[in-house]
């Protein structure tokens, strides 16, 4: 390879470190407790060879938009809302839209004294992940806290009559009940598939145990609802008896993470107090967990595990979630778990980023959004898709 000419070298260097300094003088890069706002980072392309004198080429970024964005989450200690955050994050900056992230701690009252703060600071467009689900009263409340300022509403359901209260206000989600009918339909097809090795004191029946994450949420009553009958009509529906709950005393069929928080930490508690008395020794052992996230999910695999169970050449209990989580992934990988149903982070994330956008340049809510998951003119659902080991 010839040699650099000195002159060109000097001259390189000095775009070299020109740049550098453009890039260190842009946007403010600042952290609080509650909040978090980003810089919007470049890509440089390789120096020129040796052998040519073209200049090297430009940095690019993308146009800043006019306006901020204030983004609410309802905890920042949900694994799923983890990954959308992330995700969101990275959608915004590509898009050249500078935001602030608030964590609510699951807190309805952190998050609309949020808001307020937000509004104060001259936010340009909310997006809310609401913390209080069980009515739509927190909805409407930050719509009106709003005042004309668009609201994205995701992930934690609101009624169509709240978002359409406001026409600067969408919903993006999913089409929750999918979610527990494809879980009812892997989980059957799953017990069918394994029926006489998974009942394990041989009554011909399979007992069971499921996690709700939180009262009043309507992607948990119907995950709660569908993952256990959409089971529960294939085994049927194959000459073999519906599931039974482990806890006959349990009229709802359920247990709830009281805390709301959908945790593993619940979950692990309570399998581990359940495998105190229900156990194979006892000849009433639960055959099967259904959680309705990947965090109880993982959190049962944890007791079991502690147990003795779900390990390498050990019995395997099949647990089975939602979220396609990175943790339940690799649990299904190793074999600890069976299968998840996959709520599409990324997916939900650049949708949001999409309507942000349009919202900022005075288009429509949706443009440019995949018209076959929009639904009338409020709400954009994002598709759900199986994940097992298969």
């Amino acid at each position: 390879m010839k040699k650099l000419n000195k002159k060109f070298f000097c001259a390189l260097l000095s775009v070299s470190m020109i740049a550098a300094l453009t890039a260190c003088g842009g946007k403010d890069n600042t952290t609080t407790t509650t909040n978090t706002t980003t810089t919007t980072n470049t890509e440089t392309q390789a120096d020129a060879p040796a052998e040519t004198t073209a200049a090297p080429a430009e940095t690019t970024a993308p146009e800043a938009k006019e306006g901020s964005v204030a983004v609410f989450y309802y905890t920042y200690g949900d694994t799923y809302i983890s990954s959308v955050r992330a995700a969101l994050d990275s959608a915004l900056d590509k898009a050249g839209i500078s935001y602030q992230d608030y964590d609510s701690n699951n807190s309805q009252t952190t998050q609309s004294e949020q808001v307020t703060t937000a509004i104060s600071q001259g936010a340009t467009v909310l997006v809310v992940n609401l913390v209080d689900t069980g009515s739509d009263d927190a909805a409407k409340n930050i719509i009106s806290q709003a005042n004309g300022v668009p609201v994205i509403f995701f992930n934690r359901s609101v009624s169509e009559e709240a978002v359409t209260s406001s026409d600067k206000c969408v919903f993006v989600g999913t089409d929750y009940e999918m979610a527990g009918h494809m879980q009812g339909e892997m989980i059957g097809n799953y017990l069918l598939e394994n029926y006489d090795t998974l009942d394990l004191n041989g009554d011909g029946t399979i007992s069971y145990v499921m996690f709700k994450g939180q009262e009043g949420n309507a992607e948990a009553d119907a995950r709660t609802k569908y993952g256990q009958e959409d089971a529960d009509a294939i085994l049927t529906g194959a000459g073999k008896p519906a599931l039974s709950f482990y806890d006959s005393a349990n009229s709802n069929k359920y247990l709830v993470d009281q805390a709301g928080a959908w945790s593993s930490a619940a979950a692990t508690e309570y399998m581990q107090t359940i495998m105190s008395q229900y156990s194979e020794a006892n000849n009433n052992m639960v055959e099967l967990v259904i959680a309705n996230n990947d965090e109880m999910a993982i959190g049962a695999v944890t007791a079991l595990q502690n147990a003795g169970y779900n390990k390498e050449g050990a019995t395997v209990i099949p647990v089975f979630g939602v979220d396609a989580t990175d943790a339940a992934k690799d649990a299904i990988k190793a074999g600890s778990m069976i299968g998840t149903i996959k709520q599409d982070a990324e997916g939900m994330a650049n949708t949001i980023a999409n309507i942000t956008a349009n919202f900022m340049d005075g288009k429509e809510a949706f443009d440019g959004v995949d018209s076959a998951n929009v639904v009338g003119t409020w709400r954009v659902n994002i598709p759900y898709a199986t994940y097992t080991a298969d």
